[in-house]
């Protein structure tokens, strides 16, 4: 009998994966560190990051944190946001608007891929950070989709 592991109800999006170093005596002390979103496109989705001395243990880490820190999103009936929010972290800044059916998902990087794994199919983004740093964008997305009320 072998353990299948079980499918997941979250599809997972890798949106950063590096390499980082420490300095210690003896030279450079390597570890990879994830970025990653985690979301069920029905409304939840979470961020999440992990760092491991090899990039699977890495991911592994960044998913069990992304599910730990998921958030429920309002959603109306054209799988867009309810209103427009505009939300600020650390030195990334993003602007939702919602859209009507058909319009689809104008976003790009790190926004449309917590939109999309969230669920909303119609909706517009704005980046209006001087930073392109992909894990604050997220953060901000995140940030911003917490911050919305329902009808």
């Amino acid at each position: 009998m072998r353990n299948f592991k079980e499918k997941s109800e979250y599809e997972q999006r890798l949106i950063d994966l590096s390499r980082v170093a420490r300095v210690v005596a003896g030279g450079r002390r390597f570890s990879f560190r994830a970025a990653l979103i985690l979301g069920n496109k029905k409304g939840q989705v979470g961020f999440g990051l992990g760092k491991g001395s090899d990039t699977s243990l890495a991911i592994e880490k960044a998913a069990r944190s992304a599910k730990k820190n998921m958030i429920s999103i309002p959603l109306n009936k054209w799988n867009s946001i309810p209103h427009e929010v505009k939300e600020k972290y650390s030195s990334g800044m993003v602007v939702i608007k919602p859209a009507k059916a058909g319009k689809g998902l104008v976003a790009g990087g790190a926004a449309r891929a917590v939109l999309s794994l969230a669920g909303v199919e119609n909706a517009s983004v704005k980046t209006l950070s001087p930073t392109k740093n992909k894990i604050n964008i997220a953060k901000a997305t995140i940030e911003a989709l917490r911050s919305l009320k329902s009808n």
